[in-house]
């Protein structure tokens, strides 16, 4: 250990990659701290993020077709009319209970969790302002893991004194008071297509605006457009190619979201979901005083082992963009961890998942096929579709498919894209096929319970094993 500092990592935010890195340091016995601006743990992930908006789908799905409100109903009870209270309430007790356990887990691993806003001093030395009373802190390493903020258009109206806002993002959708009859979702990424289908599920009326060709653009586009399919049969309106030139709240009571577009159409509703991208938070962090800077989208650059081009300072999470996801910015803060102590670690390479917590889910590993077809790679596919298989009609969910794409000479699995019903845990069976380069061959021969979603990995290699043949 480094005597010449009070610590040897500081983490500043307390999200996936913030609390990974620290346990793992911990682990290795290294003296850690992390700064966190707001009271309570978990960053992003918990308060804004992933947690509340993956929570909010499962109390849609559970409240609106769940088998206890089935059961009442069936029963002669009237029928349940859903609330945002009841909805958030679920929301808020789930998002308390992980911040007891991520407080715990890291005052277990002896971890020194400072409250308050971090900045730099110097390079090794970061300023705490906080309630309690400012403190300086040395370090030998430090990880920046401080998240993003959603991006608002700089001339769409202030809300942040509304009692009620009717325009929200991410971060404060749960301040609506009522489910609105028509909601905005302007932005087709992956927040503006959950939380377009969970509206939509919940019987609002849902216009997605979305300013490419498709929603979720970098998803297999076959899987994507069945989607679109599934959600306009929910009445989801999408806009596509379309520009927004103008946002506006009306003089009406109550008041209604007025959206231009720069093809001139107008469209007016209750409420609107900014979802149009997401900008690093590091503002006030000093950077220059550490020799770093951040990109005009707040995103901190590093290398493959997420090291800053200042030698002892890591970066890693959403602040370094793309893929920014739970799980990644995990592994991230992990891996970073471990190249600073000089632990052996292995990367955590590009087959990981992307999962997309719609109704129903979007679930992925490996190449998609138009990014194949770029790179003429040759390939060929195997469907297999829930309704051809007993769990789907056991479950009432027919709607989804399962895919698998295959090397046409080497048969080695190269993709797997599912729609429907528990594809988030579902693809985990062809990622690990994929890590392992395992190919048809295992499809094949392996057997699968049934009945479970698992078997389309079975008639998926079959239908490829055909077209193969057929194909030749």
């Amino acid at each position: 250990m480094n005597q010449l500092y009070e610590f040897d990592l500081v983490v500043i935010g307390s999200g996936p990659a913030g609390q990974h890195a620290a346990i793992q340091a911990a682990k290795l016995k290294k003296r850690v701290a992390m700064i966190e601006r707001m009271t309570g743990v978990g960053g992003v992930s918990v308060h804004t993020g992933t947690l509340p908006s993956k929570t909010f789908r499962e109390a849609v799905v559970s409240l609106k077709r769940g088998t206890v409100r089935r059961s009442l109903e069936a029963a002669g009870a009237s029928p349940i009319r859903l609330t945002m209270q009841m909805l958030l309430e679920r929301v808020e007790e789930v998002i308390r209970e992980e911040q007891r356990e991520i407080r715990d887990t890291l005052v277990r691993n002896g971890i020194e969790l400072l409250h308050g806003f971090g900045s730099f001093l110097d390079p090794h030395t970061i300023a705490i302002d906080s309630a309690a009373g400012d403190r300086q802190v040395t370090t030998e390493f430090v990880l920046l893991s401080t998240g993003t903020r959603p991006v608002v258009p700089a001339d769409c109206p202030n809300q942040s004194n509304e009692a009620f806002p009717i325009i929200l993002t991410s971060d404060t959708i749960g301040s609506l008071a009522t489910i609105p009859a028509t909601l905005l979702v302007i932005g087709g990424g992956v927040i503006g297509v959950e939380y377009a289908s969970m509206f939509a599920e919940l019987g609002t009326k849902v216009t997605l605006i979305e300013r490419t060709e498709r929603p979720i653009s970098f998803m297999d586009h076959e899987t994507i457009d069945e989607m679109i399919h599934q959600l306009r049969e929910h009445d989801v309106v999408f806009r596509c190619n379309e520009t927004v030139t103008k946002i506006a709240v009306s003089d009406s009571t109550p008041p209604r979201v007025i959206v231009e577009l720069e093809s001139g159409k107008r469209i007016s509703a209750d409420a609107a979901l900014i979802s149009a991208g997401r900008q690093g938070c590091t503002e006030g962090l000093h950077l220059e005083d550490a020799g770093l800077t951040a990109d005009s989208r707040g995103r901190i650059t590093v290398d493959a082992n997420y090291r800053t081009k200042v030698a002892h300072i890591f970066a890693a999470g959403d602040l370094i963009g793309f893929p920014a996801l739970a799980a990644t910015s995990a592994a991230q803060g992990r891996i970073a961890a471990c190249v600073m102590f000089d632990n052996p670690v292995s990367p955590m390479g590009d087959d990981y998942p992307f999962g997309i917590y719609a109704i129903p889910e979007i679930s992925s590993a490996g190449a998609s096929e138009q990014k194949l077809t770029a790179a003429k790679v040759p390939y060929e596919i195997g469907i297999a579709r829930y309704s051809e298989i007993a769990r789907g009609k056991i479950a009432e969910t027919e709607q989804g498919f399962l895919k698998l794409i295959f090397h046409r000479e080497t048969h080695l699995l190269l993709g797997v894209h599912i729609f429907g019903a528990r594809a988030t845990e579902l693809v985990h069976i062809g990622q690990a096929v994929l890590r392992l380069k395992g190919g048809l061959d295992f499809f094949l021969s392996n057997v699968f319970n049934c009945p479970t979603f698992a078997e389309c990995y079975k008639i998926a290699a079959l239908n490829a094993s055909n077209n193969l043949r057929n194909n030749a």
